[in-house]
């Protein structure tokens, strides 16, 4: 069926209650492990219901955030969502305190056992009302960055169209394009500061009546995580900074000299090969090559696209009211992945095809898994490892994207991604000193970001462009508002993405098997577990990251432009 045609019903708090008022009960009053898991079975035709409708819901509302019916609908999951998660908590306790655990563990899974544990850690009924105040600020958020317009030279645009700027290779233009980008944003700077500071507040207070000393506790259970904690996320920073930042720097300051450019701004950074930085064929032309490029890398890829295809699973023009940035999610009553974006004909719309379906794809292998709908595809940095290592498997299929510029292409996308790592390692750490802080003024955040950047992005300066040169580059980064601390999974999966990378230049079939064999047992082993069947090095232990640096270095000097 076509995505635009899938049926959707609201799924009402009053169904989730009588549904599970009769699953607790037999599960807690079970006599057998067959009666809980009959229970069970009931749980997840609900769980189904109530994320396949609640996914369509948010879909419908993100292609026209000004649909009144689905804001409304994405309203009513704000105000009972909390709720809804606290019964899906109590489901899990009643199967962790079960005296049947030993039986139900071997039965079942382990890790999904694991997640359980997780989950109870983030949730507290003491906390729904603030929840849904929560949830209502990100909404609030959400809608502002949707609605926002910019005047670039007597054009009025979204932000993710006015962005394409930033990539031009007139140096005067990118800097006119951060300069409308700044002044946009200072425009609203009292709400972005308010939204931000009330987000703060009552995620501060949900852990204080959790009990733990900060939010910075409860974000990382609210993340799931399974394998990793504060200590080694805090390593792997330590990593980031001794060991990818002075790679970064130097080659970016080298770069900068093949651009001309002495003095390097924030708006130099988007720019990497002189000339400017290849820009695709067309929409048409790029799902084109994406047929193309999934047949040729297996049969099973080739059902896949198609299958996306056909059901038109895509929505990547760029409009007014449209949220703006890009994500995938799937409906899972139909096996269904779908990916939302913003084309505006830079190398990002190839991203769309490579990245955004290497979640898809992760979706479409993992929809019969038994434990897909529970525990889906693992912890972020699972998902993202899904999606980062696929737009390194497309590089032998560049030049149906961009053709005589194929060869570019890799090589400014290998030196972006290794300087995203300094960048995601920003946002993290910003995050822990925020909710470390949660009293800080919007100054003294402002600050702090400023702070950060000069000590992992040394070679960037803002001086002289307006507004971001007080420290406010991280108000357009959506996850610091909707996402607390998901964002250094985008770098923990990007070390995990230059090892296939690495891997598949030495044998891209071997490497590519690996892949796929990582992304089919989805949620259903850690990320840590992943990698070392992978044979991939963790990257927590103090040094853990040189080595891989300087082979991406030396990648990148054989591959240079």
């Amino acid at each position: 069926m076509k995505v635009p045609e899938l049926p959707y019903r609201r799924v009402t708090l009053e169904e989730v209650t009588a549904v599970m008022e009769d699953v607790l009960p037999r599960i807690r009053s079970a006599k057998t492990v067959e009666e809980i898991l009959q229970a069970r079975e009931d749980y997840l035709k609900l769980n189904l219901e109530y994320q396949t409708n609640t996914s369509l819901a948010y879909m419908r509302y993100s292609i026209n955030t000004v649909d009144a019916f689905y804001v409304a609908e994405n309203e009513y999951y704000d105000e009972i969502g909390p709720a809804v998660q606290n019964y899906q908590v109590q489901y899990a306790c009643a199967l962790l305190d079960s005296p049947f655990r030993p039986e139900l563990e071997e039965k079942l899974s382990p890790v999904l056992f694991q997640s359980m544990e997780v989950a109870r850690k983030a949730m507290s009924p003491d906390i729904i009302g603030d929840m849904v105040e929560e949830n209502k600020l990100v909404r609030e958020y959400s809608d502002l960055m949707s609605g926002l317009e910019f005047t670039f030279r007597g054009e009025t645009m979204p932000r993710a169209m006015l962005m394409k700027y930033a990539k031009s290779e007139d140096r005067e233009t990118r800097r006119e394009c951060y300069e409308v980008l700044g002044r946009g944003l200072e425009a609203h700077q009292e709400e972005l500061d308010s939204i931000y500071d009330r987000l703060v507040h009552v995620r501060d207070r949900m852990a204080r009546k959790m009990g733990y000393r900060n939010f910075v506790e409860l974000g990382y259970h609210r993340m799931g995580r399974l394998c990793y904690d504060e200590e080694k996320v805090r390593v792997f920073r330590e990593n980031i900074l001794q060991d990818v930042v002075p790679v970064v720097s130097r080659l970016r300051r080298e770069n900068a000299k093949r651009l001309g450019v002495e003095d390097y701004k924030l708006y130099d950074d988007g720019v990497i090969i002189p000339g400017g930085d290849p820009k695709p064929f067309g929409k048409a032309e790029i799902f084109a090559a994406a047929k193309e490029m999934y047949h040729a890398m297996g049969e099973e890829t080739g059902a896949f696209i198609d299958m996306m295809l056909e059901n038109e699973a895509f929505d990547v023009d760029s409009r007014k009211n449209k949220w703006g940035g890009g994500y995938c999610t799937e409906f899972a009553k139909y096996k269904q992945p779908f990916i939302l974006a913003n084309f505006n004909g830079t190398a990002g719309d190839v991203d769309v095809v490579t990245h955004e379906a290497g979640h898809a794809l992760n979706a479409y292998l993992i929809a019969d898994n038994r434990f897909a709908l529970e525990l889906g595809c693992g912890g972020m940095e699972t998902a993202e490892t899904h999606s980062m290592s696929m737009e390194f498997f497309a590089w032998p299929y560049m030049e149906h994207f961009f053709g005589k510029d194929a060869e570019k292409y890799k090589y400014m996308h290998a030196l972006e991604s290794l300087s995203f790592l300094p960048y995601g390692t920003i946002v993290d750490a910003f995050q822990h000193i925020v909710y470390e802080n949660p009293d800080m003024t919007p100054a003294e955040r402002d600050q702090a970001w400023l702070e950060l950047e000069h000590r992992f992005r040394p070679h960037i300066s803002v001086e002289g462009m307006p507004y971001l040169e007080k420290g406010t580059r991280w108000q357009y980064q959506m996850h610091i508002y909707e996402s607390p601390f998901y964002y250094i999974d985008y770098c923990l999966a990007q070390t995990a993405a230059f090892c296939f990378l690495l891997a598949s230049r030495d044998n891209y079939e071997d490497a590519f098997a690996r892949y796929l064999r990582l992304s089919r047992q989805g949620g259903e082993k850690v990320w840590t577990d992943l990698l070392e069947e992978a044979g991939f090095p963790s990257p927590f232990s103090p040094g853990a990251l040189k080595t891989l640096a300087h082979r991406v270095e030396s990648l990148l000097e054989e591959i240079r432009q």
